[in-house]
């Protein structure tokens, strides 16, 4: 019987603001999670719950993470990252879809202070020196419009490795 691959599906929102060929996102600089604390991060990202489209979870973790409301029609389909930790636990195989958006209602507040210890504006330009490399990968080509459609992290070369 064959293996099937198994994946744990994340949204992603990134809050943008400032001009098109650049400007700034928001990140949280994680904490108490166990994956990646002391990194920054994107402010609102999460997995999707049972019986939850992608779309719901974007809006739904801008809301319990920043304490925003997000229209489902705000948010622009970035890329969707098919990654790996490459250690064969199924919950490090993943499909990330990450949206920018740049229209909300409120102010992003940190709504979550047990999991993040600070919330930031970045230049996509200036990151810091500990973002979460796959999420900086996505980061670093919105100045070129973006990166492809479709991507993988983690995988053998050429795509980027996970560390």
């Amino acid at each position: 019987m064959i293996d099937r691959f198994r994946l744990v599906p994340a949204a992603y929102v990134v809050l943008r603001r400032g001009p098109e060929d650049g400007g700034e996102v928001l990140l949280q600089l994680r904490r108490n999670t166990g994956y990646r604390d002391g990194w920054w991060a994107t402010a609102a990202a999460g997995h999707v719950e049972a019986r939850e489209t992608v779309v719901e979870a974007a809006c739904r973790e801008a809301a319990e993470e920043l304490g925003v409301t997000v229209d489902p029609t705000d948010l622009v389909p970035l890329t969707a990252m098919h990654r790996t930790h490459r250690n064969d636990d199924p919950i490090d195989e993943r499909v990330d879809f990450f949206f920018t958006c740049r229209r909300w209602t409120g102010d992003p507040v940190l709504q979550e202070a047990a999991k993040a210890a600070d919330l930031a504006w970045f230049p996509v330009d200036a990151l810091p020196e500990r973002t979460v490399p796959h999420e900086r990968f996505v980061f670093e080509s919105l100045p070129a419009g973006g990166p492809p459609a479709i991507t993988t992290f983690g995988f053998s070369p050429p795509d980027r490795s996970a560390e």
